[in-house]
């Protein structure tokens, strides 16, 4: 049986390739999640009025990945001590947020989250939302697998988002 997460990570360019290459990961789409707008476009959603985050939508097989293995490759691509965006990001659209299907979701999700604040791995509180999911609203085609399409610009991006410098230092020790 196929579930759904839905992940809140800043930029969701950047939140698809971390995940798409896992036994049991099916598939991995960028949209919006989370506002008051219907069918949300990017500029919407950019704009900071419709009240989405961007985010991944993962249809995953939790017999061969589980939600816990999801929730620890998510911890490992954001900063969840930041309340107003992400690396070079800023906004209400690039927060950071767990959209949960199912109360079990949620109960994995607030002790994931427990056990990150408890780790002594970052000296803030971890700010990262744990929300009901909601409709969820692919992104445009032209955002769809970002990073194979456009990767000279996907590594550009990333290089100067502050991003994998953030990994290295808190995840790589």
């Amino acid at each position: 049986m196929i579930e759904k997460a839905t992940f809140a990570g800043g930029c969701f360019w950047c939140m698809v390739k971390p995940f798409v290459e896992w036994d049991g990961i099916h598939k991995v789409t960028s949209g919006y999640m989370g506002g008051h707008l219907e069918n949300p476009t990017y500029e919407d959603v950019k704009k900071g009025n419709s009240g989405h985050l961007e985010v991944v939508e993962i249809e995953f097989d939790p017999s061969i990945f589980s939600y816990e293995q999801l929730l620890d490759i998510y911890w490992m691509q954001i900063d969840p001590t930041d309340a107003y965006g992400q690396f070079h990001d800023r906004g209400e659209s690039y927060t950071t947020a767990i959209f949960t299907y199912s109360e079990e979701q949620k109960h994995i999700a607030e002790a994931s989250k427990e056990k990150l604040a408890k780790s002594g791995r970052f000296d803030k509180p971890i700010v990262t939302t744990i929300r009901d999911a909601q409709h969820f609203y692919p992104a445009e085609d032209y955002h769809q697998d970002y990073y194979e399409k456009e990767p000279e610009h996907y590594q550009k991006d990333r290089a100067i988002s502050g991003r994998d410098q953030f990994i290295s230092e808190h995840w790589k020790k």
